[in-house]
């Protein structure tokens, strides 16, 4: 086991860093053990750390840091029961090829897979689709341990160990093992359009349930939407063209050429507003296919902060019809597009969607730039319409917010501190967050 003293972290968007006095990469089972058991004896916190991508301080470590970048790969499958086991340390650009190896696949993927499952499950990552959850949905089983080293193993029932741990934020234990449900590899088309904003508004309740899969991608107080539908098609991999064509644009223009935009905008705020109009007409179009977790997945190169909350679904109209009327009028400086997505509801405790089918938008700032006033008003905003936020994202979120949000907040608890009573992985981000 490497053990480092002092190593400092940081997360992708470096808008959160840390000095832990350890960082643990263990390589057994009985080494996290040891680990978990150490720093319960010395008083000390432990955090796993996954790949840091979210923008929150969920992942910041106070005392000690762990990660399971040395505990990766797929375990077993069970193709009678269509479950695959992985160690819940790898990462999802490594476990959609795996299983795709063996002709499974996941029923649904964001659009980031530098994620650790671990991560990305207890966070509750999502992609988009009426009829899906997130990543946690998926789990139908999970091995941990808990806060006094001891490995426990549950399975997924209509209980409350289920509802907590399906999206825990890491407070009962260390993930190590997941079962995932699948489904059969499949392929997906992926179909980009340019739309007028009224236009898109009159087509969204049609195409959220037409479609497979309904993303947006809408231009701040501009009258453009990119709307992205996927639908799955016979089983097909991307073409080497298509892949080359991705690889340049993603390359050299998101790269070279966003990363221009976004510089620019950062010395000269003021041109945010021509940006955003410049870069709302070129959105790229067209339609390509390919292997599910070809098509999901977008890189994102040009490094920035993020707010995301979910709404109920059948407040999104209403609330996108108010934001575009105000940001027409009171333009902020921001030239990201707004990201739109819809997502079934979930029984976890802690889930943003709270069992109801949801809209999640997501606004995202320019690394660098003072994201506050925007992201205040898209706070305000949201709280009007019964918003809550995705843990992994920015937010504002304290004690007594908490608990009037999140009605089973007092039983997550009961379970967190049956799981760690000792308050190993309770750090002060989630003694703020939950008293």
């Amino acid at each position: 086991m490497k053990e480092v003293m002092s190593e400092k972290w940081m997360n992708w968007s470096r808008n959160i860093v840390a000095t832990p006095e350890y960082f643990h990469y263990p390589e057994s089972i009985s080494e996290i053990q040891q680990i978990v058991d150490s720093c319960r004896i010395r008083g000390k916190t432990l955090r796993v750390v996954g790949a840091g991508h979210s923008f929150s301080p969920v992942a910041k470590p106070d005392d000690e840091a762990l990660s399971l970048d040395r505990i990766q790969g797929l375990l077993s499958i069970d193709r009678t029961a269509s479950e695959a086991t992985f160690w819940a340390g790898t990462y999802l650009y490594k476990a959609a090829p795996l299983l795709a190896s063996v002709g499974m696949a996941l029923e649904n993927m964001g659009d980031i897979q530098e994620q650790t499952i671990a991560g990305a499950i207890s966070t509750g990552t999502h992609g988009t689709g009426k009829a899906f959850g997130s990543l946690s949905s998926q789990v139908v089983a999970w091995t941990w341990i808990d806060g006094t080293g001891t490995v426990r193993h549950h399975r997924r029932d209509d209980d409350d160990l289920s509802k907590a741990i399906s999206l825990s934020l890491g407070m009962l234990g260390v993930l190590i093992k997941v079962t995932i449900r699948t489904v059969p590899l499949y392929s997906l088309a992926v179909t980009n359009e340019r739309r007028g904003f009224q236009d898109a508004m009159t087509e969204w309740d049609l195409n959220i349930s037409k479609h497979r899969h309904l993303e947006w991608f809408y231009f701040p107080g501009v009258d453009t939407v990119q709307v992205k539908k996927m639908d799955q098609v016979s089983l097909v991999k991307k073409s080497f063209s298509s892949k080359s064509i991705d690889l340049f644009k993603n390359g050299m223009i998101e790269t070279v050429g966003f990363k221009a935009i976004s510089e620019l905008v950062r010395l000269r705020p003021r041109f945010s507003r021509i940006m955003t109009k410049f870069a709302a007409t070129n959105i790229p179009t067209g339609v390509s296919e390919g292997y599910y977790h070809e098509i999901f997945p977008s890189p994102r190169l040009v490094k920035f902060t993020e707010c995301e909350y979910a709404i109920p679904l059948e407040s999104f109209e209403a609330c996108m019809q108010e934001m575009h009327e105000f940001l027409k009028a009171h333009p902020f400086y921001v030239h990201f597009p707004i990201e739109c997505r819809v997502t079934a509801g979930e029984d976890a405790f802690l889930s943003p969607t709270q069992g109801k089918e949801s809209a999640f938008l997501a606004f995202h700032m320019y690394k660098g730039m003072d994201n506050r006033p925007y992201f205040k008003w898209v706070q305000s905003i949201m709280k009007k319409y019964g918003g809550r936020p995705h843990f992994g994202k920015m937010n504002n979120l304290n004690a007594k917010e908490m608990e009037s949000l999140y009605p089973n907040l007092d039983r997550f608890n009961e379970i967190r501190q049956e799981n760690d009573p000792e308050n190993v992985f309770y750090t002060r981000y989630f003694r703020n967050l939950i008293g």
